[in-house]
């Protein structure tokens, strides 16, 4: 008799945490995932909630059970620690560059991936240009992670920050395609069919730019036949759809934090959340 192993279940996957550690924790023991259930997270681990510090221990505390991908503000952190911007009004991040573990909190910070994709269900913090199918995302976020690992990875976040090239082309080369690839990724919420990215609005659906739509509505999306989950855009809530998970709830300005079942099926998608009166965001 030949024993067969149990299928694992399905990731629980949590919108932009933004070191809301207090409804974090509340929200983790509200969804109770068993102990083999891998928790996977949206990005934007840290900042402007007041308890980054603790977040990223618990995270890191986790293993391989956390898989995170980088958010922008997780790229600020970085930058911030290495003398690359200056610290913003606003900013929660100086408990973690102050404290005693901060080298190896940083270092693992840095070792994140961009992009992961697995069963089907591709997580980014953005999103991802309609031009690109999960293979280009996952080769693409992977020249990025190798170079932000790497010895001149200082070099390469300061020649991240930039709205220039705002469109992929496969000539694009050096830090410029690294640039085009992390704003996408990291940053972007609309484009046009072109796959040209607009950078001025971080409202509703309904404030895109003329010529523009959300990147996920583009017709013809390459990624359209696959799910894929993201955060980075508070402004439109909430979204489940067949092929799409959008978890950022809000809770770092006083909404929700939610966490989905990433089940195959929409119908079997399970949402968890809980309030956020106080992270101490953004006053």
């Amino acid at each position: 008799m030949h024993d067969l192993a149990l299928p694992r279940p399905a990731p629980l996957a949590f919108g932009d945490l933004q070191g809301c550690h207090r409804p974090f924790r509340k929200l983790l023991e509200k969804a109770a995932p068993s102990p083999d259930t891998p928790l996977w997270f949206v990005g934007d681990l840290v900042n402007r909630g007041d308890g980054s510090l603790a977040m990223l221990r618990d995270l890191m505390a986790m293993g391989t059970r956390a898989v995170p991908v980088l958010g922008n503000h997780d790229l600020h952190l970085l930058a911030v620690s290495a003398g690359i911007r200056p610290s913003k009004k606003g900013d929660t991040i100086s408990a973690i560059l102050d404290a005693p573990d901060s080298d190896d909190l940083l270092e693992w910070v840095r070792h994140r991936p961009l992009a992961h994709f697995e069963d089907g269900m591709l997580m980014v913090h953005a999103g991802v240009l309609p031009q690109w199918d999960a293979v280009l995302v996952m080769e693409l976020a992977d020249e990025l992670q190798r170079a932000l690992r790497g010895a001149a990875w200082k070099e390469t976040l300061a020649g991240l920050y930039g709205n220039l090239p705002n469109r992929w082309s496969p000539n694009l080369k050096g830090i410029e395609r690294l640039r085009v690839t992390c704003s996408a990724l990291t940053r972007m919420r609309f484009c046009n069919a072109a796959g040209e990215m607009d950078f001025s609005s971080s409202g509703g659906l309904n404030s895109a730019p003329p010529g523009y739509l959300p990147w996920f509505d583009v017709p013809e999306r390459k990624t359209a036949d696959i799910t894929v989950v993201f955060g980075h855009w508070a402004a439109i809530g909430l979204t489940l759809r067949e092929n799409l998970v959008g978890l950022d709830s809000g809770c770092v300005w006083g909404e929700r934090l939610s966490a989905v079942r990433l089940a195959p099926r929409l119908e079997d998608r399970l949402l968890t959340q809980v309030d956020c009166p106080s992270c101490g965001a953004a006053a």
